[in-house]
């Protein structure tokens, strides 16, 4: 049995339903003619959810396009979350940020709108906690694909010669966009690309949470001591396309076959079976929990399509400090 408290375990099973309703309920509305652009999480939301739980409340996130498991792991309410997708002022952004979410008292330091751009940034948020001496870790995502952009090495780089508290952690689904990464990656396993950088590079499985957050909560550690980066590398696999856009991803681009033998591994699954045969919960328990989150993402459906627009007069409001 992991060491792991039963609610640590309990709260990643929670947030791992929540951000699967979530990203139901965003499907939906993009299918009901509302416009938001969606990179669709399931399948992941292992990797993001489970390495959010290893963090404290100051503790920041550098988050990357694909879903909102990131906020969500960090204590992003769906209302404010969702609201700032549909351009609203109750956002987290006011309406202002759309995907390009930020929230700075959750320590989200804003999805970037430049795969790997934000690699970099970690590195300085890194050096910067360092130079204020307090004992805070950065959590960076990206994608495989991300993973062959020059900002990485530069960040990774610059994040090993400076020995600053950032976890970086790659979710490999195999594919970017509608390539698959062996065509384009160098490497099989690209954790194996942290030896060039003299940091540590970990392989786990994207799609068991317990073996993320074990991971996840040693290169934290490791970080918060003073030891420098890790690189994680998550296994994992979308089981929806690209994009809600995306019309090619099953039979097209990628097998059906394949699709469907990855859909048998969904991590939401795992757990609870998991959790289930541990004797941490019940098929009740489970179940309320289940219900209680489909509920929360209706009301905050409720809330988003009923809050206001930002005014015109707003328009130039949070552009510089006052």
């Amino acid at each position: 049995m992991p060491d792991i408290a039963k609610e640590t375990l309990l709260r990643i099973y929670n947030n791992m339903v929540r951000l699967r309703c979530l990203d139901d309920k965003i499907n939906e509305l993009i299918a009901s003619g509302i416009g938001i652009t969606q990179h669709s999480t399931r399948g992941q939301e292992a990797t993001t959810v489970a390495a959010c739980a290893a963090l404290e409340p100051a503790d920041y996130v550098m988050p990357y396009p694909r879903g909102w498991g990131w906020a969500i792991g960090k204590g992003m309410d769906p209302k404010i979350l969702l609201a700032e997708l549909l351009g609203k002022k109750t956002g987290c952004c006011a309406g202002k940020g759309g995907v390009h979410v930020a929230d700075w008292s959750l320590r989200i330091m804003g999805r970037p709108g430049v795969q790997a751009a934000h690699v970099p940034l970690a590195a300085g948020v890194g050096l910067s906690i360092k130079f204020r001496k307090t004992r805070d870790v950065v959590l960076c995502f990206f994608g495989d694909g991300a993973s062959n952009e020059g900002n990485v090495h530069e960040g990774m780089n610059l994040a090993s010669v400076w020995k600053v508290p950032v976890v970086f952690i790659c979710e490999n689904n195999l594919y970017a966009l509608f390539t698959p990464y062996e065509e384009t990656t160098s490497v099989r396993d690209i954790a194996d690309r942290a030896q060039g950088y003299a940091i540590p590079g970990v392989i786990v499985d994207g799609n068991d949470a317990i073996a993320v957050y074990e991971a996840a909560r040693e290169a934290i550690e490791r970080a918060r001591s003073g030891k420098g980066p890790t690189m994680i590398e998550s296994k994992t696999y979308r089981i929806h396309g690209h994009t809600a856009m995306d019309r090619f991803h099953l039979g097209g681009y990628r097998p059906k076959q394949e699709v469907e033998e990855w859909e048998k591994k969904d991590p939401v699954k795992r757990l609870r079976e998991r959790l289930i045969e541990m004797k941490t919960a019940s098929e009740a328990e489970l179940g309320e929990i289940e219900r209680r989150a489909k509920e929360e993402i209706e009301e905050a459906e409720k809330f988003a399509k009923e809050s206001p627009y930002p005014t015109v007069e707003e328009i130039f409001c949070d552009v510089y400090v006052e």
